[in-house]
């Protein structure tokens, strides 16, 4: 089967707005004007990093491959080759997500945390500037452009992910059964179980983009584990979860999981996120 292609451009709204993204209160600040144009026919699909992604699309749409998911993993990157363990007190590090910046300040109370903007050369670029002296960024967006740079990778105890990182959400219109079947060729299932499971928890408890709330779910044979971290706003407190339950039945694992969160009080941490974000916006 031969297939072609034409470059079409889209303007997002984000590019017009400079504020922090965690302070942006919605999803899909990427993905909407590209999926409306593929509900108008005027692409075949669209390819997104999964977490930007609302778990409700228009009617018209499905998400219809889940390749295999990268590393889910965050790295920090410096010009002089400092880990995030060694780097002087008082460094600026920059980062575009709210998670990231409440455990660097877990990690390191003596370094200072900016919001940083820009596509991922844009950010790398700002931290050999006189602004920042190191960044923190997913791992998965390097590998895929095949960006050459020095970076430490971080674990996942200290850095917990956020739901979905390192997958590609691709969408495209629920009536069009030939483009689904293509894209069926590079689905990866446990990809899907692991992300399905990690929404699920995430619509839960309704992390969107402000509440800093990480998830990993791992396939391991039949079964599959979703562990689970929510902080404070100051980071001094946090809330861990971790269950393990049939992999094909993903939904119900993330909602445990957010239940058993709910019980712990991840509610009032959720609160007093928000009210920081507001102080924030209005700075």
């Amino acid at each position: 089967m031969n297939y072609c292609n034409r470059c079409f451009f889209v303007q997002t709204a984000s590019n017009d707005d400079s504020r922090p993204l965690f302070t942006i209160d919605q999803k899909g600040i990427f993905e909407k004007e590209i999926d409306r144009a593929v509900a108008q026919k005027e692409v075949d699909f669209a390819v997104h990093s999964l977490k930007d992604v609302p778990s409700e699309l228009d009617e018209n749409l499905t998400l219809a491959c889940i390749p295999k998911r990268e590393t889910v993993n965050d790295v920090f990157i410096s010009p002089d080759g400092s880990s995030l363990d060694s780097i002087k007190p008082g460094s600026v590090i920059g980062t575009s997500s709210l998670r990231r910046a409440v455990q660097v300040s877990r990690k390191r109370p003596d370094v200072t945390v900016k919001p940083i903007r820009g596509n991922i050369e844009t950010r790398i670029k700002k931290a050999s500037g006189e602004n920042y002296d190191a960044i923190v960024l997913a791992k998965a967006g390097i590998t895929r452009l095949g960006v050459d740079v020095k970076y430490t990778k971080l674990s996942t105890d200290d850095f917990s992910p956020s739901p979905g990182q390192g997958a590609i959400a691709i969408v495209a219109r629920a009536d069009d059964s030939k483009t689904i079947e293509m894209l069926k060729r590079i689905e990866d299932s446990d990809s899907r179980l692991e992300i399905e499971a990690e929404r699920a928890l995430s619509d839960f408890v309704d992390s969107g983009c402000r509440f800093p709330v990480g998830a990993y779910a791992k396939s391991n044979g039949t079964e599959m584990t979703l562990t689970v971290t929510a902080f404070s706003v100051d980071g001094k407190q946090s809330l861990h979860v971790s269950k393990t339950g049939d992999k094909n039945n993903p939904k119900s694992l993330g909602q445990s999981a957010g239940e058993e969160l709910q019980e712990k009080g991840v509610n009032d941490l959720a609160l007093n996120w928000r009210e920081k974000v507001e102080e924030w916006n209005k700075a």
